[in-house]
C-alpha cells in the first residue's frame, strides 16, 4: 500500500511538472498562435491556409531574420514619472486633462479636452515653449502622423520610421529612445511609412510596427518586454494604426487592403503578448454576411476590409467599435458580385470575445476606394428629450454617418437611393445617402469644368457613385476623400462635430490587360487605373456640423488638402495642422481664425493638449507627409501661454532638444548613399524612398500619382529632371532633398519602367 501510494505521488508530481512545463512552453510559443475566433471556425481557417499558403515557413524565416534583441533601446535620462497603472474603464473614459493617455484622448476617441486655461480670449498669446528634434523619419517615404501620449509629465511618441521616444513633457528633453529593426526589403505599404501612435498601460508602451509585429516596451527604459508577430508583411499585412489598451488587452487592426489580404481586428494579452481573439472583417462561408460574396470563387479570402484606425470602446455596453476599409481589388468589382460585407462598414464587436454585434455599411460593393478610414467617435447627446448613445464617422464619401451605438441604427436618417449602374462592375443598385450636408462637393458641374480642368481635358465626368469601365470617368470625391485618416473631434459644449475634408478630381478606368488587374501575393492589387487630373486644383475643408442635424454650421476652405487631424477644447477652440507647416486655432463656435504658428515642416499630425503643474500645453508633431507632398522634418512643437518663442525665427539651433543618436543615423544614411551599385539599382532605392507611396510599385499608379510607365516624360530626360526638381500640381519638388547623383539615378530607374506597349 505504501509502495502504491509512493508510486501515485510520483505520478502526480510528474503530471504537475509536465503541466507546468507545458504551460510555460505554451506561453513562450503562444505569441504566434491564433486563438479560435467567434467570427471564424477552424475548418474555414484551414481552408484559408490552403488557399493562401502555409504561414509556417514565413514565420520561421521572420523569426530567423529578426528577434527582439535586434532592436535598440537608449536611455538618456532617469525616468522620474509615475508608472501607468492597468487603467480602469473609468480612467479610460475620463476626459483628458493632466494626461492624454489614449490615441483619441479617451477611449471614446472624441479628441476633446475640458482644459480652458488657453481659450478664445488669450490663445493669441500662445508661444512655442519647447521644440524637440526626434532624429528620424527624414526620407520622403516617411510620414509624421502620430498622436503623442502624455502621462504624469512624460510624453510618448513615434516617427514614421517607427522610432519611439519618451520625452519630458515640460522641457522636451529625451528620456529614452527605442529604435526597432525593420526588414530592409519591407515594401508592402500602399501609402508610405507611417505610424499613428502608441498605446500605454500597466507600465508598458505598446507599439505596432509596420512589418505587422506588436511590441511592448518597458515604460521607464524603452526596453522590449515582449514581441508578437501579428502577421506576415510579405503577404501585404501591415499595421499603421495606433494600438489601443483596454481591460488588460491590446487591440490592433491589420492594414493592407491594396494587397488582397483578408482584414481583421485582434486582441492580445497585455502582459504576455499572446493572442486572445481574432475577428475577421470578411465572413467565411456559413457565417452571416458571406452571402454578399460570390459562392463560385474565393474573392472573400483576398477581399480586403482592412482596419486603418484605432478603435473606440464603450465599457457600459462592452462593445469595441471601428470602421473597415476598401474591398480588394479596390476598383474592380467584376469578380466579387454582391455588397461585399463587412468592407466599407462601421462594426461593433464584443470587447471580451470579438463576437459580432452589429454593422452599418457606408458603401455597397465599393469600386471607388471610398472606404471609411477616419476613426469612429462615440458621444452622448440629448435628442428629442432623450439621451442618445451616438457613434459618428466621417466617410471618404463626404458625409458623416451618425448612428445609435447600441444597435447601429441611424440617429439621423439615412436613405437607400438608386444609383447609376454598370453591368461589368456588378454595381449595387442602391447606396446609403445620409440626411444633412456633405462636407465636400460630390459632383462635377459645368462651372467646375470651365474653372478647374485643363483645356485639353477629355472624358466623362460624374458624381459620387458614378461607375466606370474601359473609358475614363472623372468624379468627386476622390480616393483621398472626403474624410481620410486625419481624426475628427466632437465638442460637447458646442455640440459640433469637426471634420477635415479633401476636394480633388480623380479619373478612373479599367483596362483588362493592365498589370494592376493581376493578383500576385504581396504585390499591390488595385484592379483598375486611377490618377489625379493634371493641373487641376486640390482643395480642403475644415467643417463644423451640428451633431443633432448633420447640418454645416461653419466651414473653412483651403487651397490644399486638409491632412492632419483635429483637437477641440472647453476653451472654445479648434486646433488643426496645415500642409504649409502652420498649426492653426479657430473659434470653435464661429470658425474665426484666432491664432497660428508656422513650423518648419508639414503639420500633418493631430494636435493634443495636456496640463502639468497647472500649466496647459498644446503640442503637435510636425514632420511632413508623403501623400500630402509636404516638406519633411522631425520635430515636436509644444506651446503654452508662458512660451518664449513667438515665431520659428526666434528658435535657434541651441534652443532645440535633439536626439543624442541622430548624428549616427545621418552618418549611416550617408554611408548607404555612397554604397556602390548600378544607376538603375540606386535609382530604385531613391524611388522607393521618395516616390513609391504616390506612384505605386514599379510606377503602376498609387494613391496620389499617375501611372509612370506610360508617361511621355520617359522619352525626354530634361523634362523628367525638371519635373523631379520642381514638381507640379500636387507633386512636390525634390530640389532641396535629392542631390544630382540621386536625381540622375532616379531618371535611369524611371526610364527602365517604360511600357513599350
Amino acid at each position: 500500500m505504501e509502495k502504491l501510494e509512493k508510486s501515485m505521488w510520483i505520478a502526480i508530481i510528474a503530471v504537475v511538472i509536465i503541466t507546468v512545463g507545458g504551460y510555460f512552453v505554451f506561453q513562450g510559443t503562444g505569441n504566434n498562435d491564433h486563438a479560435e475566433s467567434p467570427i471564424e471556425d477552424t475548418e474555414q481557417e484551414d481552408q484559408e491556409g490552403e488557399e493562401q499558403g502555409d504561414s509556417g515557413e514565413g514565420e520561421a524565416k521572420e523569426n530567423e531574420d529578426r528577434s527582439p534583441s535586434d532592436h535598440q533601446s537608449f536611455q538618456h535620462m532617469e525616468y522620474t514619472g509615475d508608472i501607468a497603472p492597468d487603467f480602469s474603464a473609468e480612467e479610460l473614459t475620463e476626459l483628458p486633462t493632466n494626461n492624454w493617455i489614449t490615441f483619441g484622448g479617451n477611449i471614446y476617441n472624441g479628441r476633446y479636452s475640458p482644459l480652458n486655461r488657453v481659450d478664445e480670449n488669450n490663445v493669441a498669446e500662445l508661444k512655442a515653449d519647447w521644440v524637440t528634434s526626434l532624429g528620424s523619419g527624414f526620407d520622403f517615404k516617411y510620414s509624421g502622423e502620430a498622436t503623442p501620449l502624455v502621462y504624469d509629465g512624460v510624453m510618448f511618441t513615434i516617427t514614421g520610421a517607427n522610432n519611439v521616444s519618451a520625452l519630458d513633457a515640460t522641457t522636451g528633453e529625451i528620456i529614452w529612445e527605442f529604435r526597432p529593426k525593420l526588414p530592409d526589403d519591407l515594401d508592402t505599404l500602399c501609402c508610405g511609412w507611417a505610424s499613428r501612435g502608441v498605446a500605454l498601460g500597466d507600465g508598458k508602451v505598446y507599439v505596432a510596427l509596420l512589418d505587422a509585429r506588436l511590441v511592448a516596451l518597458d515604460q521607464k527604459t524603452g526596453e522590449v518586454v515582449w514581441e508578437t508577430r501579428v502577421d506576415e508583411w510579405e503577404k501585404g499585412y501591415t499595421i499603421t494604426s495606433a494600438p489601443l489598451f483596454y481591460d488588460g488587452k491590446v487591440y490592433t487592426g491589420i492594414a493592407g487592403g491594396e494587397y488582397g489580404i483578408r482584414g481583421y481586428v485582434a486582441a492580445y494579452d497585455a502582459d504576455l503578448g499572446r493572442q486572445i481573439w481574432r475577428s475577421y472583417t470578411i465572413p467565411a462561408p456559413g457565417e452571416p454576411g458571406h452571402e454578399t460574396w460570390p459562392e463560385d470563387n474565393d474573392a472573400w479570402i483576398k477581399g480586403g476590409a482592412p482596419v486603418w484606425q484605432t478603435p473606440a470602446v464603450d465599457p457600459e455596453l462592452n462593445m469595441i467599435y471601428f470602421a473597415t476599409g476598401n474591398t480588394s481589388p479596390d476598383l474592380d468589382g467584376s469578380n466579387r458580385e454582391g455588397d461585399n460585407l463587412y468592407a466599407d462598414s462601421m462594426l461593433a464587436l464584443d470587447a471580451d470575445t470579438g463576437e459580432y454585434q452589429w454593422h452599418f455599411q457606408q458603401v455597397h460593393h465599393d469600386i471607388w476606394d471610398l472606404d471609411p478610414a477616419n476613426p469612429v467617435v462615440l458621444y452622448d447627446v440629448e435628442m428629442d428629450g432623450e439621451m442618445k448613445k451616438g457613434i459618428a464617422q466621417a466617410g471618404k464619401t463626404g458625409w458623416v454617418y451618425m448612428l445609435d451605438r447600441t444597435n447601429g441604427e441611424p440617429l439621423i436618417g439615412i436613405e437607400e437611393k438608386e444609383v447609376p449602374q454598370n453591368e461589368n462592375q456588378k454595381t449595387s443598385p442602391t447606396q446609403p445617402f445620409p440626411e444633412g450636408d456633405a462636407f465636400v462637393p460630390q459632383e462635377i458641374t459645368e462651372e467646375d469644368i470651365e474653372r478647374d480642368l485643363p483645356e485639353d481635358f477629355e472624358g466623362e465626368v460624374g458624381s459620387i457613385f458614378t461607375p466606370f469601365w474601359d473609358e475614363p470617368v472623372t468624379i468627386k470625391p476622390s480616393p483621398q476623400g472626403g474624410g481620410n485618416w486625419p481624426p475628427s473631434a466632437y465638442n460637447p459644449d458646442t455640440e459640433l462635430f469637426y471634420v477635415l475634408g479633401n476636394d480633388n478630381y480623380f479619373a478612373y478606368a479599367h483596362y483588362a490587360e493592365d498589370e494592376a488587374n493581376k493578383f500576385e501575393e504581396g504585390k499591390e492589387w488595385i484592379g483598375s487605373i486611377w490618377q489625379p487630373i493634371s493641373d487641376a486644383p486640390f482643395g480642403g475643408t475644415v467643417t463644423a456640423l451640428d451633431i443633432k442635424t448633420n447640418r454645416i454650421v461653419w466651414q473653412k476652405e483651403w487651397d490644399t488638402i486638409a491632412y492632419s487631424g483635429i483637437l477641440t477644447t472647453k476653451g472654445n477652440l479648434v486646433f488643426v495642422g496645415h500642409n504649409d507647416g502652420r498649426i492653426i486655432a479657430y473659434n470653435a463656435t464661429t470658425g474665426d481664425q484666432v491664432w497660428e504658428f508656422m513650423t518648419d515642416a508639414g503639420a500633418n499630425a493631430p494636435p493634443i493638449t495636456y496640463e502639468v503643474d497647472g500649466k496647459q500645453y498644446v503640442s503637435i508633431f510636425s514632420a511632413g507627409n508623403s501623400l500630402a507632398g509636404t516638406k519633411h522634418g522631425d520635430k515636436i512643437y509644444t506651446f503654452s501661454l508662458d512660451g518664449e518663442f513667438e515665431s520659428l525665427e526666434d528658435i535657434s539651433d541651441e534652443d532645440i532638444n535633439r536626439s543624442p543618436i541622430q548624428s549616427d543615423e545621418a552618418e549611416e544614411a550617408e554611408e548607404q548613399n555612397e554604397s556602390q551599385g548600378s544607376a538603375v539599382e540606386n535609382g530604385q532605392k531613391v524611388y522607393e524612398n521618395n516616390c513609391l507611396a504616390c506612384h505605386g510599385a514599379e510606377g503602376v499608379g498609387g494613391h496620389n500619382g499617375p501611372n509612370l510607365q506610360n508617361s511621355p516624360m520617359l522619352d525626354d530626360d530634361d523634362s523628367l529632371i525638371q519635373q523631379i526638381l520642381h514638381g507640379s500640381g500636387a507633386m512636390p519638388g525634390f530640389e532641396d532633398s535629392l542631390d544630382e547623383d540621386e536625381i540622375n539615378a532616379l531618371v535611369e530607374y524611371l526610364k527602365s519602367l517604360k511600357n513599350e506597349e
